[in-house]
């Protein structure tokens, strides 16, 4: 039997664990097993996804906690931070998902993009870590703001009333 999610919660007793790669979490719908072998699905709101940390509960009453996976990635690192800041550009230019600190920052494997970053003169190595790149500026962060990208003046800002959100 497959326990069914349809919403996130702040609170409740967490009874089981789930661990899902960014692709999987990046989804409003999804099926997986739980690390105690439990089948589960979710059907959240159209445009919400899981971030690590989150807890779902189910239509019964459970609560399930979402855990990034260790999955493959890029980490790039420079001991200037200059060069960080050019690659974050280059990067978030190309609305590449993109995890950003101290450390570095980190996206998943393309080798152009690897090629691209290595030009910069930075390091590019391949790693296994957990992968929870930076939401945007237009994130939606729940189903109260899905599509609420008024800015902090209260204004919508220019060429967003315009784009999809059918991704």
């Amino acid at each position: 039997m497959t326990l069914h999610f349809y919403e996130k919660s702040k609170r409740g007793k967490v009874e089981q664990v789930v661990q899902l790669t960014f692709d999987e979490r990046n989804r409003s719908r999804g099926k997986a097993m739980t690390l105690s072998n439990e089948s589960i699905a979710w059907f959240l709101p159209r445009g919400e996804y899981l971030r690590h940390d989150d807890v779902l509960k189910s239509e019964c009453g459970q609560y399930i906690k979402v855990i990034a996976a260790q999955e493959p990635i890029t980490k790039v690192t420079s001991g200037q931070p200059f060069l960080l800041t050019r690659a974050a550009y280059h990067l978030g230019n190309r609305h590449v998902p993109l995890q950003v600190s101290e450390a570095g920052l980190m996206y998943q494997p393309d080798h152009v993009l690897d090629e691209m970053v290595r030009g910069l003169g930075l390091v590019a190595e391949h790693i296994e870590a957990a992968f929870q790149p930076e939401d945007g500026a237009y994130h939606s962060h729940g189903p109260e703001d899905v599509h609420n990208h008024k800015g902090a003046n209260g204004h919508t800002p220019r060429g967003l009333n315009s784009h999809s959100h059918d991704h």
